[in-house]
């Protein structure tokens, strides 16, 4: 259930998207059916799941708009995790509302489990630059599942805009920001930090994200493989 949990709360984290025709927001598509495929890979480049997002019931126009991001997550033995999340955007500021990619649906999957998250909302503003320093955002879980009860934590902190740069993925070539940050994950007794670099494209959204351990090598990568509006 860990390997499940933490890297859904690292992409509720990660999970930014891009739209030049959105007034509210340069970074988030909030346009229905608007649909993408990511695939992740292991260190060796081994294909290790699928995740699959669509934008649904969008609300509001201009510097105010709602909407549900669900997703299907297909791991490497072909099982399926089904969740759905809200993001909204208000002025300038896109805010993912982490607490409910953990919802009933979610959870139901793993049995008689009770979950109580509190926490930040991460926030991308549209003014980007090379150099800008980002607000840190953080999850705290308590989970209840039969007599055993099991906390965690999840931080991003030290967000930082490092550079722009040109990649290319399955997806096609795109001009990206490149975005730093440290998710700090306390689980039990195990503390981990795992760096990450994401690459975010102006009118498509995340093209990649590469995590490392701690001594910077490169542990796994998720990469844009289909998009379509």
């Amino acid at each position: 259930m860990k390997k499940l949990i933490l890297p859904l709360l690292l992409i509720a984290f990660a999970f930014n998207f891009s739209n030049a025709q959105n007034a509210c927001s340069q970074y988030y598509v909030l346009e229905d059916g608007v649909t993408y495929e990511y695939t992740n890979y292991n260190k060796k480049g081994k294909e290790d799941g699928t995740f699959t997002y669509t934008v649904d019931d969008v609300d509001g126009s201009g510097d105010s708009v709602s909407a549900t991001m669900t997703m299907q997550m297909t791991d490497k033995k072909g099982n399926t995790y089904d969740s759905e999340y809200g993001i909204s955007c208000e002025g300038d500021v896109v805010k993912i509302d982490f607490k409910s990619l953990m919802n009933e649906q979610m959870m139901s999957q793993f049995g008689d489990v009770e979950v109580d998250m509190s926490g930040t909302d991460i926030e991308l503003p549209n003014n980007l630059s090379v150099g800008q320093e980002l607000d840190d955002a953080n999850i705290e879980m308590k989970m209840k599942m039969g007599g055993m009860n099991m906390n965690m934590n999840v931080e991003t902190v030290n967000r930082k805009v490092e550079k722009k740069e040109i990649i290319t993925t399955p997806a096609g070539k795109f001009p990206c920001f490149v975005i730093y940050s440290e998710n700090k994950s306390k689980m039990m007794m195990a503390n981990q930090t795992f760096p990450s670099r994401m690459w975010l494209a102006e009118g498509v959204g995340m093209i990649k994200q590469e995590t490392y351990n701690k001594k910077g090598d490169l542990t796994g990568y998720m990469e844009l493989t289909k998009f379509s509006k």
